[in-house]
Order: structure tokens, then sequence, then C-alpha cells
């Protein structure tokens, strides 16, 4: 009983390794001829939409974070007076 149940574990784990090393090996030479071109758009945007959507996410969270951080400092630096 056991073995059966290591056999079909074994089968099933290299069949999906197998497909799914198959899967990307494909892939590869079609992006590597993609962010090779020379295009003038920068490298981290070359994967269209989402790159943009990601690059732009980014950049929000970005300054959004560092104005949060100023305004605590800002805060800290000068609290308010105590009547």
């Amino acid at each position: 009983m056991l073995w059966n149940l290591l056999a079909v574990y074994q089968i099933a784990q290299r069949t999906i390794s197998t497909a799914f090393c198959r899967y990307f090996e494909h892939k590869v030479p079609e992006k590597q001829k993609l962010l090779q071109e020379d295009n003038g758009i920068p490298v981290h945007l070359k994967g269209g939409v989402t790159d943009t959507l990601l690059y732009r996410v980014t950049m929000v969270l970005r300054v959004g974070g560092m104005a949060n951080a100023i305004n605590l400092l800002a805060m800290t630096s000068f609290p308010k007076k105590q009547h």
C-alpha cells in the first residue's frame, strides 16, 4: 500500500516538474528577444501594461511613504503645546 502511494507521488511529481520546465523553456528565448530590443524603452517597462502598472503603483507608494515619513518627522519635531 505504501509503495503504491509512493510510486504515484513520484510519477505525479516528475510529470508536473517536467511540464513546468518545458513551459518555461519555450518562453525564455521570447523574453530575451523582447528585453534586448533597442527601442528606447527602459528594461523595467518592456513587459507591457503590467510592468507599467506595477511601476506606477510602486512610485505612488514610494511618494506616499516619503510624504508620511516627512509628516511624522514634522509632527515629532514640533509637538503641540499643552496649555
